[in-house]
């Protein structure tokens, strides 16, 4: 587990109209903004696109998804990540519960997902983090990777430099790596 903590920015409430598309539109709006990494809760009506519900084998990789067409009206509710990807332009990683006449379909939404009515969207800026999206070579997927600002990072690297024979202290990279033992502090 890779954690670190950074403080909250701007609140944005954001009202999608009939026929916008997911995640595109919010990508849209957080780039002409500036926003670069931050969390996004949605909640509204889609109306079409595909939804991915899983690995259609689990231990294959890379998995091939599991794809469902989005067929009518959905009532949504969803949470999100956004961070840069591999072109330094935002992107959403957003997974959702779609339901339909008493049934509930659980998956990632597809770019392309289509705003029925309305969807109400309010995205929290994330500041003094460069989090990237990391594409891993093994599964395919472009996971989200927090890290420092640039200046912390070159301050850590000075440190290093000044003091070789001293082991670095994970906490000084801006995030602590958890595994089956925990670290104290």
């Amino acid at each position: 587990m890779k954690t670190c903590e950074r403080r909250l920015g701007r609140v944005f409430v954001i009202r999608l109209e009939d026929g916008d598309l997911i995640p595109e539109s919010i990508e849209r709006f957080a780039e002409d903004n500036r926003v670069s990494v931050g969390y996004v809760i949605l909640v509204g009506g889609i109306g079409g696109g595909e939804v991915v519900v899983g690995p259609r084998h689990s231990e294959e990789r890379p998995p091939e998804p599991m794809l469902l067409p989005i067929d009518g009206a959905h009532e949504v509710a969803g949470v999100g990540i956004l961070a840069p990807g591999e072109e330094e332009r935002p992107v959403l990683h957003i997974h959702a519960a779609l339901g339909r006449a008493g049934k509930t379909t659980t998956g990632c939404l597809r770019p392309g997902v289509q705003t029925w009515l309305v969807g109400e969207a309010v995205l929290f800026e994330i500041l003094g983090t460069k989090a990237v999206r990391v594409r891993d070579t093994e599964t395919g997927f472009a996971f989200w990777s927090p890290t420092l600002p640039r200046t912390l990072e070159l301050t850590a690297r000075i440190r290093r430099h000044s003091h070789p024979n001293k082991p670095e202290d994970a906490r000084s990279r801006g995030f602590v790596q958890l595994g089956s033992a925990r670290q104290a502090g």
